[in-house]
């Protein structure tokens, strides 16, 4: 496979297989509608093969960040409807992150007066609220009967994702958030059929995408999973935990067929990843760092090698919007700007310029 070959993942057509990783950059208003700078700023990357959204709030309990957009309004769907119009304008195609922040969040940045888990623990560290940094709080350990309804909201989000226009959707699964808090012994030490052995914590993850897959079809669905990622408190330190733990992820997966799986994974073609690509019976978007640039030929390798179907990258596609034609031409790329990656403003955001651009005033 090479790069610059178009793919079709289930109902999803992509021109090339460079994706853009989902990127929380909180430029979203106060109420969680996406603003026309957010426009713009997806409008540039149109030219990745696959644009995967931010982590996008599939209910108020779920935000946990100021400025992050939501999917639950009718204000919010139709900002969303604009940005999924600007970017099939532009020749692209584009899903929705669904991420419910679980314990990551705050009662100060969400208005809702708890956050939620599997397990009545806090994340480690603090977060940064309207008033100031604060300790995240203990969260709530949801019931056995508040679990539907999470897993009902996640459906109705994809709903209003596929009525917004989007191409599809996928399920956050990964980084410290809801999902991921299920799957590690460490954030859940629930004793009911939720929790204890691995194919319990799986559960959750499984019931939450099928539910996704039931209301939009799997053929615009996908998974974000971090095995090992070992942040935010969500530690999977055993191996053969993690094993058991995520083999059961992807048998629950196999039988909805998926459009893909996309995992952020220090190594891509190691063991553990491929036998979940197998079981899970999904092409696979690889994404080889958190904080890591992935670079073109480590892209191309993999693809070359068959240890993916597709290639995600983060931080070159925020400062290089043009990136796969860079990447095509192996062209100079622009330096990234972290202490702007969030904010309010089009600085940092959508002021970085396109190759064309660079060599006209050179």
């Amino acid at each position: 496979m090479d790069l610059f070959e178009p793919a079709v993942f289930g109902a999803l057509h992509l021109s090339n297989r460079v994706v853009m990783a989902p990127l929380t950059r909180t430029r979203a208003d106060a109420d969680g509608v996406p603003t026309a700078v957010m426009e713009e700023y997806y409008r540039q990357r149109a030219g990745q093969g696959l644009i995967i959204s931010e982590g996008t709030w599939p209910a108020a309990e779920g935000k946990s960040y100021a400025g992050q957009p939501g999917i639950v309004t009718e204000a919010q769907i139709d900002g969303w409807r604009r940005i999924a119009d600007t970017v099939h304008a532009a020749g692209g195609t584009i899903v929705m992150q669904l991420m419910h922040g679980g314990r990551v969040g705050h009662p100060a940045i969400s208005g809702e007066p708890r956050v939620v888990a599997p397990s009545a623990l806090a994340a480690p560290g603090q977060t940064h609220t309207p008033q100031g940094k604060a300790d995240l709080p203990v969260a709530h350990a949801l019931t056995l009967a508040e679990i539907p309804e999470v897993v009902a909201q996640f459906a109705q989000a994809a709903r209003n994702a596929i009525a917004a226009g989007l191409d599809g959707v996928e399920v956050h699964g990964a980084n410290g958030y809801l999902v991921h808090e299920f799957l590690s012994p460490v954030s859940n030490i629930r004793d009911d059929r939720y929790g204890g052995s691995p194919e319990n914590r799986a559960r959750f993850a499984i019931e939450v995408t099928r539910a996704v897959a039931e209301a939009v079809g799997a053929d615009r669905t996908g998974i974000r999973l971090s095995p090992q990622h070992n942040i935010q408190g969500v530690l999977e330190e055993d191996d053969a935990d993690v094993l058991a733990t995520y083999t059961a992820v992807a048998e629950g997966l196999a039988p909805l067929r998926l459009a893909f799986v996309d995992i952020l994974h220090a190594e891509p073609a190691s063991a553990l990843i491929q036998h979940i690509r197998r079981t899970a019976g999904a092409p696979l978007i690889a994404n080889t760092g958190f904080g890591v640039p992935t670079t073109r030929e480590a892209a191309a390798s993999l693809l070359a090698e068959g240890a993916a179907d597709a290639v995600a990258a983060g931080r070159p596609v925020i400062a290089n919007p043009d990136l796969v034609e860079r990447w095509r031409q192996d062209a100079e790329l622009n330096e990234p700007r972290p202490q702007l990656f969030y904010g309010t403003t089009a600085e940092g955001y959508t002021d970085y310029p396109a190759l064309e651009s660079v060599r006209a005033g050179a």
